[in-house]
C-alpha cells in the first residue's frame, strides 16, 4: 500500500510502534538485571570490564545516548539532502523513499535507539548497575556507529536513475499482477490507481531527462514501460471484469477525462486501457523528443513493435490495431514536423512490425498495416517529401517478398496495395520522383523472377508497360550499377535500398527485356507525363540519403551530372 503523510493514523501507528519496541527492550533487559544480574559488583576480579559501578557509569551512560542521537542526526541530515536532490529531478522519489522496507528499518532502528538510550541513562542508581542493559545499549550503539557506512552506500544505490526506474516498474508489475484478478471492487481501485501512478511516474523521469539532455536515463525509462506493457500482456488473461473498467480512481485522469465517452466505452470493451495508457505516454514522449533528441523516437518506435509483437502472439487482436494506430501517430506527427531521417527509422521499424505478423498468422492486420504505408507513402508524396514515399516503396516490397517466403494468403492483397502507390496525383512536376517507387517494383518482379513466380512479375510488368521509356532505361541503368549492399555513408539500416545479388539482378534484366517487344509509341501516348529534368529529382534523393546519414550532400553524393549523364546513356546508346 502506498504511503500516505496526510494520514494521522499512520503517523500515530508508527510512533506507536517504535515507542513500544524500545520499551520492549528495556523492560526485557532490565527485568533480568533486576532479578538477576544486578545488585553491587563482586570483588572476586572476574569479568571486570562488565562490572560496572554505579558511582562512575552515570557520565558514560549519558554519552552512549547522545552518541546515538548525534549519529541519527548525522544519518537524517545527509540522507535528506541525497533525497531531495534527486527529487527536484525525478519525482516521486521521496515517496518511495519513504516506502522501501530497508529505510524504514534503518530508521527505525536509529529511533529505537535513541529512545532506548534515555531509559538506560535514568536506570543507574547509586547501589545498582543493570549490568546487561548496558551492555545491549552499548551493542546497539555500537551497530548504529558501523551501520553508517553501508547505509549510505545503500542509499546512493537506492537513489541511481536506473534502479528506481527499475524499481518502479517492478512495483507496477506486481501491483497489477495482485490487483488485476482481484474480485473486490475496492482492491481493483487501488490497483489501478497504483499502475497508473507508476506509468506517469516514468513518463515524468523521461520528461526530465529529455529536457536535461539526459539520454542514456530517458532511454531506459522508456525501455522500463516496453517492459511492464509485455509483462502486463501475459498475466492479462488471468485479469477480472471489473479491472478492465475505469474506476473512480483514474476516470478523472486527464488522459481518460478528455476523452470522448463512447472512446472511453470502447476501451473497457476492448479491454486495453492499462495498454493505452503507456501508449499515450509514449506519444507524448515522442512529440516531445521529435527533433530535439530523435534517437528517444527511434527506440520508442522500436518499443511499440515489441509491444505489438507480444501482442500477436497473445492473440489479442484489439491491442494490435491499437499498436498501429499508435504508429500512425507516430508516422503523423513525423512528417508534420518534417522530419526525414525520424520518418526513416521509424518506417523501418514499422516495417519490421508488418513481417512479424505475417510470421505470427496475423494476415489481417498484416494487410491492413501496408495499407496504412501506402496512405502515408501518398502522403508524404503530396508534402513533397520524396524519399519517405520511396522508402515506403522499399519497406513494402520488402513485405511482400516476406509474405511469398511465408506463403502468406494476404500477399496478393499487399501486392495490389503495393502497386497502387506510384499512381499518379495530377503533379507533373513531381511525377519524375515516383521514379524510386518504380525501382523498388522492379526489384519485386526480378525476386518474383527468381523464385519462377513470372505471373507476379507480370502483374507488376503490366504496371508499368505504359510508363515512358526514358524513365525505364534510366532505372535499368541505375539499378544496374549497384555493386554492394552497403550505401556509401553511414546510414542506420546499413544497406542500400538499390542492391540485388546477383541473381537477382540478372532476373531484373530479363524483366526489362520485355519491355523492348512494347511499341515505342507508348513513350508518346502517355499525355499525362511530362518528367522533369533528373538532376532536380537526383538533388533532393541525394540531399534525403545526405540528411538520414547526418553528412553534407557536397562532399559525398555523386554530382547531378554525373547522375544526368548515366540517365542519358540508354538514349544516347539506342540513338546511335
Amino acid at each position: 500500500m502506498r504511503y500516505e503523510p496526510s494520514s494521522w493514523r499512520k503517523w500515530v501507528v508508527s510512533m506507536a510502534a517504535l515507542l513500544a519496541g524500545a520499551v520492549v527492550v528495556f523492560i526485557a533487559v532490565y527485568a533480568i538485571d533486576y532479578f538477576a544480574t544486578g545488585g553491587p559488583a563482586p570483588v572476586d576480579g572476574k569479568a571486570r570490564y562488565f562490572l560496572f559501578d554505579p558511582d562512575h557509569i552515570t557520565d558514560a551512560v549519558s554519552a552512549l545516548g547522545g552518541m546515538i542521537a548525534a549519529v541519527l542526526g548525522i544519518v537524517i541530515t545527509v540522507v535528506s539532502i541525497i533525497v531531495q536532490l534527486s527529487a527536484e529531478r525525478y519525482t516521486g522519489v521521496a515517496m518511495m523513499f519513504l516506502r522501501d522496507r530497508t529505510n524504514i528499518g534503518v530508521m527505525g532502528y536509529y529511533v529505537t535507539a535513541c529512545v532506548l538510550g534515555v531509559f538506560v541513562s535514568l536506570s543507574v542508581q547509586k547501589d545498582f548497575a543493570p549490568r546487561l542493559t548496558l551492555v545491549a545499549m552499548i551493542a546497539v550503539t555500537a551497530i548504529g556507529l558501523v551501520l553508517m557506512a553501508p547505509y549510505f552506500a545503500y542509499v546512493f544505490w537506492f537513489l541511481e536513475p536506473v534502479n528506481i526506474i527499475a524499481r518502479i516498474r517492478k512495483e507496477a508489475v506486481s501491483v497489477a499482477r495482485s490487483g488485476a484478478p482481484a474480485s473486490a471492487g475496492e482492491a481493483n481501485e487501488r490497483a489501478q490507481a497504483q499502475v497508473l501512478g507508476s506509468l506517469e511516474e516514468l513518463t515524468d523521469l523521461i520528461s526530465n531527462s529529455i529536457s536535461g539532455k539526459d539520454k542514456i536515463i530517458a532511454s531506459r525509462a522508456v525501455d522500463a514501460l516496453k517492459d511492464f506493457a509485455v509483462e502486463y500482456v501475459r498475466l492479462k488473461p488471468g485479469a477480472t471484469g471489473t479491472w478492465f473498467e475505469l474506476g473512480p480512481g483514474i476516470r478523472e485522469n486527464p488522459d481518460f477525462v478528455a476523452m470522448d465517452p463512447e472512446s472511453r466505452g470502447d476501451l473497457e470493451k476492448r479491454r486495453t486501457w492499462v495498454e493505452w495508457k503507456v501508449m499515450r505516454q509514449y506519444l507524448g514522449i515522442y512529440n516531445e523528443a521529435l527533433g530535439s533528441m530523435p534517437d528517444i523516437n527511434y527506440l520508442i518506435a522500436i518499443d511499440t513493435r515489441y509491444i505489438g509483437e507480444a501482442a500477436a502472439q497473445a492473440k489479442d487482436d484489439e491491442l494490435v490495431e491499437l499498436v498501429f494506430r499508435y504508429m500512425n501517430s507516430y508516422l503523423r506527427a513525423t512528417l508534420n514536423a518534417k522530419a526525414v531521417r525520424t520518418a526513416y527509422n521509424v518506417l523501418n521499424q514499422y516495417r519490421h512490425l508488418v513481417e512479424s505478423m505475417v510470421r505470427l498468422d496475423c494476415h489481417k492486420a498484416a494487410t491492413t498495416a501496408v495499407g496504412h504505408m501506402k496512405y502515408y507513402g501518398v502522403v508524404s508524396f503530396d508534402m513533397n517529401l520524396p524519399f519517405v514515399t520511396e522508402t515506403v516503396a522499399y519497406d513494402v516490397a520488402a513485405v511482400c517478398q516476406v509474405a511469398h517466403e511465408l506463403k502468406s494468403p494476404s500477399e496478393m492483397s499487399m501486392l495490389r496495395t503495393f502497386l497502387d502507390l506510384d499512381r499518379p496525383t495530377g503533379r507533373r512536376h513531381q511525377e519524375q520522383a515516383l521514379k524510386g517507387v518504380r525501382k523498388a517494383q522492379v526489384k519485386l518482379a526480378a525476386y518474383y523472377l527468381e523464385v519462377g513466380e513470372t505471373d507476379k512479375a507480370r502483374l507488376i510488368f503490366d504496371d508499368m508497360r505504359h510508363d515512358p521509356r526514358d524513365r525505364l532505361d534510366a532505372i535499368c541503368v541505375e539499378l544496374d550499377r549497384v555493386e554492394t549492399k552497403d550505401f556509401w555513408e553511414i546510414i542506420d539500416r546499413g544497406r542500400n535500398f538499390e542492391y540485388m545479388p546477383p541473381a537477382q539482378k540478372a532476373a531484373m534484366r530479363r524483366f526489362f527485356a520485355w519491355f523492348e517487344a512494347e511499341p515505342r509509341s507508348s513513350e508518346a501516348a502517355s499525355p499525362t507525363v511530362t518528367p522533369t529534368p533528373p538532376t532536380a529529382v537526383d538533388t533532393q534523393r541525394s540531399a534525403a540519403l545526405a540528411a538520414i546519414a547526418g553528412a553534407p550532400t557536397s562532399s559525398h553524393a555523386p554530382s547531378s551530372e554525373t547522375k544526368a549523364g548515366a540517365e542519358r546513356t540508354p538514349r544516347a546508346r539506342e540513338e546511335a
